[in-house]
């Protein structure tokens, strides 16, 4: 499933904050990175899943996308955590 959301951050805090939640906050479901670049990274977790995610900033405002498979939950519970940006700003 794909997951988005517009953040006031800047895409490298998005990834910093995704590293941490991915490792810290979801004990049960972390996934931690395997590949990164300046906008984009890929977790990898139980059992081999993975988490991509990209992190595009047009300005003031930050498109964050995730896909995943299996941490659906975990994605939009991570997404809900980004101060969140007027979609009109984009």
């Amino acid at each position: 499933m794909v997951h988005e959301t517009l953040t006031t951050l800047d895409s490298q805090s998005v990834l910093a904050q995704a590293r941490a939640f991915f490792a810290e906050r979801v004990p049960n479901q972390a996934a931690y990175p395997e590949k990164q670049g300046p906008s984009w990274m890929t977790l990898r977790g139980q059992g081999g899943e993975e988490i991509a995610l990209s992190a595009m900033t047009q300005g003031s405002v930050t498109r964050v996308r995730a896909s995943t498979l299996l941490f659906d939950q975990a994605v939009a519970r991570f997404l809900s955590t980004l101060p969140p940006a007027e979609a009109s700003a984009a």
